[in-house]
């Protein structure tokens, strides 16, 4: 059998941590921006995790399992 390859649309939006949890960024930053708090966009700013219900998918995707 032919190796697993990783998505790569996964590797350019997650990464591990040294814990083994899994970064993401937040979604609604890229554009439209003007009706949007300065508030909401400084929030928007900060990583996320991943929630622990989408973790094995998201491994799954980086051929981690």
């Amino acid at each position: 059998m032919p190796k697993m390859k990783t998505k790569s649309s996964a590797k350019k939006r997650f990464t591990i941590t040294g814990s083994g949890k899994i970064k993401r960024k937040h979604a609604f930053k890229s554009h439209i921006l003007t009706k949007k708090s300065t508030k909401r966009k400084r929030n928007l700013t900060a990583a996320g995790l991943v929630h622990e219900s989408d973790v094995s998918n998201v491994k799954l995707q980086l051929c981690m399992k």
